[in-house]
């Protein structure tokens, strides 16, 4: 469904001008965390999913999925998604499970060691 809001999303943007941006490559996915500005000069965050696909033909295209996240919901989201990663890591991958994410090596972050004041 189009909208005023869809609007104002394309239009922050193709006029964000970037700022920083860090690809995280994990199996066939690719994530892009992708700081911004708008034309007021604040700051916001773009997290991007890039999928490789086969098309019918050969040829190889992206799916993409995008969210905006912008600096008064920066505290509430790394909240939330630290509390869902430690829900995951205490009660769904215990006992050696061969689906656990591999820790970091030395001098490496864990993903969920993003601290969003730094952006």
């Amino acid at each position: 469904m189009y909208s005023e809001e869809f609007d104002e999303v394309n239009n922050q943007e193709r006029s964000g001008e970037d700022v920083y941006s860090k690809p995280v490559r994990a199996g066939k996915r690719t994530y892009f965390f992708d700081v911004k500005t708008t034309k007021g000069n604040d700051y916001y965050l773009t997290i991007t999913e890039s999928k490789r696909k086969v098309e019918k033909d050969g040829r190889f295209a992206y799916d993409k999925h995008k969210i905006f996240l912008y600096k008064e919901d920066f505290d509430k989201f790394a909240e939330g998604l630290q509390e869902v990663v430690s829900y995951i890591r205490e009660n769904c991958l215990s006992g050696g499970s061969e689906t656990a994410p591999a820790k970091p090596q030395d001098g490496e972050k864990d993903f969920s060691d993003v601290n969003f004041e730094e952006l």
